[in-house]
């Protein structure tokens, strides 16, 4: 038997193993001479070990004889099997064939070697060699997924043709293929290619799966996504979009079919004729109560109604170019007439500054394309937005204001901790000096003075001042690396503000201050989506577009820019909101948090700047805001207001403060309550244990070297991670813990209320360079806590530790 089944070498998944079956057949004279050797030493006299080894060769015999015949029988089962495929297969019209899973050929059916060639003993990669670019990849790929799924199929072209391979796993390390020729043609669910308008099917992420012969022939050849076909996505059924074709942009009405799995059929159909307008009819246009102008290719005004006229400020019917009564586009108004020309941006917004009015006056423009007798012309549609620019200048300077108050915060801070060394040590010489000595009158000043900055920081966390600002060409490199220093205090200690730039950043032509109001607002922004800290990344990079931009239905023209890039790890915009996230008053804070202005005003700055901003975000990863401004180069023409200086300030003179500001180092309780200023207090001098928390060294050495000439035992900790060791120590006694409020790692009241968990009797000072208000809700829940606000001099200092103990 198993002589034939060798013989029906056809038949086997590869090279049979004829030597592993011929040793199955001398498997029982094997066991047999064994076996009566066994017998033979078990019979004949013998001593014990000659025993031992005559049943221990039984048993050894025993399990060889049970393995071959195990083998045998899977062997024979997996013959029987490739045999019953062998016969399933034979009379297919379709090419098949059996290989094992080195891909060598074991059974080829008639179909498969008329059509190509197969024969046992080959490889199946060998047959396509000549039709299929690496086809062994292809067949590889096909393989392991049948091996995992234990089945595969794939659809591909062969010259012309298009053929479909099938594979199915059988056994273990066995396939059966199945070569179906689909013919050139021949595509199942593409109805398309007996029709002859152009068409395609699209899946749902835009990849071109499908496209008909018309749509070929248009395109000059096969595409794979919509972004190599349409220049203005997403595609909108029923409208006329622009797309590249073999006769160059060309416009046509899009239609949309959807299909199953979120995939669509786009048909493609010419432009339909425009209704011709007649000269006669443009007579009613005069009493309409909408501004409207109709202009030329050259952009001159070819009619104009009444209220166009009003609004834009010009007298009598001579109205001329509409580059001559409007400015501020941020890009020459040409260039957005000539897109219009061509179908682009037609209906799109854009507002501008009428320059022949008395007064200032914004307005809204969008364009139309429409067909007359004589040819094509432009509608200009016309709306007056100078209430609604009014509001937002209001809301811009209420968020200069909120913007310097935050900003003055972090720069207080720090000023406050150089102010406190200054007139604490000067405080230490006075101790040192008589009001006799020479130098006295020196130190004199110095705390004088050290009142008076003091008394300018109180007043900056109040200033704010309307500029009448205009644009210039800036150094964007300069201008950012001067604002990070500022927006690192703005963002606060929890979060890290890293700023990288080009060697050498091409200048740009924008509104500085302005411009540096959108960067504070996107990076204030990206502070408030990281609540528990992280990373902030402010980007500025030069830019060369090949070929234009086009996303978010915004296209940046090909050229030179600059992008300023603010990039968070936050949590992230939804993007069911991110489609909205600069329209006026949408906001993604909670209620009473934002007022969902601030990233319309920016897109205004930008877009009047003539750049452009975008935005992307991943929920749970991050937010990235890119803003494109074109490179400014020495031949472009300035605008009229370019040069035009900016007014000083008027006002209060920073060099000369109010004498009537309030006092700076006046301190608090936690009620609330001011406590008086202090001076010299001689219980101070009854002694008490305090134990010092502050990280800035300077005010550190200055406050510990005071209490102690005051009489005051004292321990002294860089932070709240080193005042916790000492005080995990029980014998470590304290009787008023003085601590900053903000210090890197954990803060102070953080730190402070963990410490009162086993100390609860201890009695607390807090000291900060920000104002009382910004820590009173955190001192509300220390109890027996006051604050005392950076700069303190040395009498308050110690007068203060000395109230809370006594």
């Amino acid at each position: 038997m198993c002589e034939e089944v060798l013989s029906q070498s056809a038949l086997s998944p590869g090279p049979m193993t004829r030597a592993a079956l011929s040793q199955m057949g001398r498997v029982p004279a094997f066991a047999v001479l064994g076996l009566a050797a066994s017998v033979v030493s078990l019979l004949v006299p013998h001593d014990l070990a000659a025993a031992f080894l005559g049943v221990f060769g039984l048993t050894f015999l025993a399990l060889v004889v049970l393995t071959y015949g195990l083998r045998y029988r899977y062997q024979r089962s997996r013959q029987t099997m490739y045999e019953t495929v062998a016969s399933l297969v034979a009379e297919d019209a379709a090419p098949s064939l059996t290989t094992d899973i080195d891909g060598e050929i074991g059974y080829a059916n008639r179909a498969a070697r008329e059509r190509f060639g197969a024969r046992s003993g080959g490889t199946i990669a060998s047959l396509l060699d000549d039709k299929v670019a690496q086809p062994a990849s292809i067949l590889y790929r096909l393989q392991n997924k049948a091996m995992a799924l234990g089945a595969a199929r794939k659809e591909i072209p062969v010259r012309g043709d298009r053929l479909l391979i099938s594979v199915h796993r059988i056994g273990r390390d066995g396939f059966l293929w199945r070569l179906d020729d689909l013919g050139a043609h021949s595509n199942p669910g593409h109805a398309g290619e007996s029709i002859g308008v152009p068409m395609m099917t699209v899946s749902q992420m835009g990849t071109i799966l499908f496209m008909n012969d018309p749509m070929r022939r248009l395109l000059g050849g096969r595409e794979t996504s919509l972004d190599r076909v349409f220049t203005d996505l997403p595609l909108k059924s029923g409208e006329i979009q622009t797309l590249r074709s073999t006769q160059g942009a060309l416009r046509m009405q899009v239609f949309q079919v959807a299909l199953s799995a979120g995939r669509c059929e786009v048909y493609l159909l010419p432009e339909p004729a425009r209704p011709i307008v007649a000269q006669s009819e443009w007579g009613v246009v005069e009493t309409l109560p909408v501004p409207i102008l109709k202009l030329d290719r050259a952009g001159r005004i070819a009619m104009s109604n009444l209220r166009a006229r009003r609004l834009l400020g010009v007298k009598g019917d001579d109205v001329g170019h509409l580059s001559d009564l409007v400015e501020g586009l941020g890009r020459p108004l040409d260039d957005w007439l000539n897109e219009a020309w061509t179908g682009r941006n037609l209906g799109r917004t854009e507002t501008v500054l009428a320059s022949k009015r008395d007064q200032e006056t914004f307005v809204q423009i969008s364009l139309e394309r429409v067909r007359e007798e004589q040819g094509d012309a432009l509608i200009v549609v016309l709306n007056d937005a100078t209430e609604l620019k009014t509001l937002e200048n209001q809301f811009v300077q209420s968020q200069k204001m909120q913007a310097i108050g935050q900003l003055a915060g972090g720069v207080a801070h720090d000023f406050n901790n150089v102010l406190t060394a200054i007139s604490g040590h000067c405080d230490l010489l006075l101790m040192r000096h008589e009001e006799n000595d020479q130098d006295y009158a020196d130190l004199t000043q110095i705390s004088q003075n050290a009142n008076r900055a003091a008394a300018l920081v109180g007043q900056l966390l109040a200033f704010s001042r309307k500029q009448h600002l205009r644009p210039d060409v800036i150094d964007l490199s300069d201008s950012m690396s001067d604002l990070s220093h500022l927006l690192g205090r703005l963002v606060g200690e929890k979060i890290t503000l890293d700023f990288q730039q080009d060697q050498e950043v091409r200048p740009i032509r924008a509104d500085k201050r302005k411009l540096e109001q959108v960067i504070m607002n996107l990076v204030v922004n990206a502070r408030d989506a990281m609540p528990e800290g992280g990373k902030i990344r402010l980007d500025v990079r030069n830019i060369n577009l090949d070929v234009a931009l086009e996303r978010d239905h915004v296209r940046v023209p090909d050229g030179d820019y600059v992008t300023v890039r603010v990039v968070d790890e936050g949590q992230g915009i939804p993007a069911d909101k991110l489609e909205r996230i600069f329209e006026p008053f949408f906001t993604t804070k909670g209620a009473g948090k934002g007022t969902g202005l601030g990233l319309s005003m920016a897109y205004g700055i930008v877009k009047q700047s003539g750049g452009y901003i975008f935005v992307d975000s991943v929920v749970g990863s991050g937010t990235t805001f890119t803003l494109y401004f074109p490179v400014h180069r020495a031949s472009d023409a300035p605008m009229e207001h370019d040069a035009v200086p900016t007014e000083p300030p008027t006002g209060t003179d920073p060099e000369r403060p109010d004498k009537d500001a309030p006092n700076a180092m006046a301190g608090g309780d936690g009620s609330g309550q001011r406590l008086p200023n202090p001076t010299h207090d001689p219980s101070a001098l009854r002694g008490g244990n305090v134990l010092l928390v502050e990280d800035e060294a300077p005010v550190r050495a200055f406050a510990s070297r005071a209490l102690r000439l005051r009489g005051y035992s004292v321990m002294e900790a860089e932070n709240a991670e080193a005042a916790l060791r000492l005080l995990s120590d029980p014998e470590v006694e304290v009787d008023v813990v003085v601590t900053d409020v903000v210090m890197p790692g954990m803060d102070g009241p953080t730190w402070v209320a963990k410490a009162l968990e086993d100390r609860p009797g201890v009695r607390v000072v807090f000291v900060s360079g920000y104002s009382e208000d910004s820590v009173s809700e955190h001192q509300k829940r220390i109890p027996n806590s006051v604050f005392l606000p950076k700069p303190f001099s040395l009498s308050e200092l110690t007068a203060t530790v000395s109230a809370q103990i006594h």
